[in-house]
């Protein structure tokens, strides 16, 4: 597994995905589906995309990873979850299939995904990649649309380490005559990856950032239209203005394919996306007095939209409990982090975790002071009891972190440690 055991797992290529395809009937040939890869915003973008078919009245399917607490999460129908029954049951019949493929984790899943969507009969299936896009297990089908939200250096080990070259690996989604619509693009060779292999696959290619759908927002993520009305967001955090955006162009594109969406059903699905979707943990607000707010933003690009965010926390003190996996660029995303802040330094619940004490100490060389804690329950619980109703506490670094403390706050009721006093 991936999630475990970092690079040693990563299986690039599709003949296994082709070969489990087949034995499960080609399921996804029997629903149509959009496509969405990218550095960042990948999950919010399917997820968006996913309530607002919702709210039209389809049928939707919705596979994403990784998940925070329970495996099901990554694959859904209309926000519900794959039943315990299913997962066990597709497992079983393919212990007894015979098949002698050795699937990675990704690629057993996907499989089930898109079998689930086809049993359940879905309209139309929302499908996030996992990592890359060329080589990368759901690139097997063939979708109505494809999108890729945006490119930044992330996994260079396996992808390159040049954004070009990442743009590449992210463009082997493009199929022939498929339309892609591309979130932000602001740098000339990124974009020349695009258009490139767009035009050598004869689809028509659309750069949602050139056509800008929201025309205001605030603080509170009260946005503005054009053309598909006013809502207040659910997804909190400015950096999902142009993940909105990016979702309000691929719509614009569906509706031009026949789907039929309403300026109601946008607002709706925006204004209830967690509620409609299961969506969680995308500068997630947990508690009031003092302001706890969780993110799963884990790399470079990530970091460069919630340090912006950070900065302008309006609060007494600001508490910031993090920790990171290894294989991510912690120098630079620490360099971007609030010097005024007070950290609790941690570790994810991981095999790939960077210990705290490493954390701390590099954290120390870049003017970051703070504790360390083993374990992140121990440095979330530390930091609610010295915040104070007026301060601010945020938890982020790794969706593995964030996973944890959240199955932990799961177990108490929901019920956040008292704060200081």
């Amino acid at each position: 597994m991936f999630e475990r055991q970092g690079g040693s797992a990563y299986k690039p290529g599709l003949e296994t995905s082709l070969a489990l395809d087949r034995w499960a009937g080609e399921p996804h040939k029997k629903y149509k589906t959009i496509h969405v890869a990218g550095t960042n915003g990948k999950g919010s973008t399917c997820h968006l995309l996913a309530a607002a078919l919702q709210q039209a009245g389809y049928r939707v399917g919705l596979y994403t990873s990784p998940h925070l607490i329970d495996f099901r999460e990554r694959i859904r129908v209309d926000g519900c979850m794959i039943g315990k029954d299913d997962v066990v049951d597709f497992m079983n019949r393919y212990f007894k299939s015979g098949l002698d493929l050795r699937p990675s984790f990704f690629e057993l899943t996907s499989t089930m995904a898109l079998e689930y969507f086809a049993k359940r009969q879905v309209d139309i299936a929302v499908i996030e990649t996992g990592l890359g896009g060329r080589l990368d297990s759901t690139n097997i089908i063939t979708p109505l649309i494809s999108v890729i939200t945006n490119i930044s250096l992330d996994h260079t080990q396996f992808l390159g380490d040049t954004l070009p070259l990442i743009a590449t690996e992210k463009a082997g989604i493009i199929k022939e005559g498929v339309p892609v619509v591309i979130g932000e693009c602001d740098d000339k060779e990124v974009r020349k990856v695009f258009e490139e292999k767009a035009a050598a696959c004869h689809a028509r290619i659309i750069f949602a950032c050139d056509r800008p759908q929201v025309l205001m927002s605030t603080d509170e993520m009260e946005v503005t239209t054009r053309g598909f009305g006013s809502f207040t967001c659910e997804l909190k955090g400015e950096y999902q203005v142009a993940n909105i955006n990016t979702a309000l162009v691929t719509l614009r594109v569906l509706s031009s394919l026949g789907f039929a969406l309403g300026m109601n059903d946008v607002e709706e699905a925006f204004s209830h996306v967690g509620e409609l979707t299961g969506l969680r943990a995308r500068w997630m607000t947990l508690g009031k007095e003092p302001t706890v707010v969780c993110d799963t933003g884990h790399n470079m690009g990530g970091w460069e939209h919630l340090a912006t965010q950070l900065r302008h926390v309006e609060c007494d003190t600001l508490h910031m409990v993090i920790g990171f996996v290894a294989d991510k660029d912690i120098d630079s995303i620490l360099a971007l982090m609030p010097r005024n802040a007070r950290y609790y330094f941690t570790q994810p619940d991981s095999h790939r975790a960077l210990e705290a004490s490493a954390l701390a100490e590099r954290a120390r060389e870049l003017g970051l002071n703070g504790e360390s804690y083993d374990h992140g329950i121990d440095a979330f619980g530390h930091a609610m009891a010295q915040a104070l109703p007026g301060d601010f506490v945020f938890l982020g670094g790794s969706t593995y972190l964030v996973g944890e403390v959240l199955e932990w706050l799961k177990q108490m009721g929901d019920n956040l440690p008292h704060p200081a006093t």
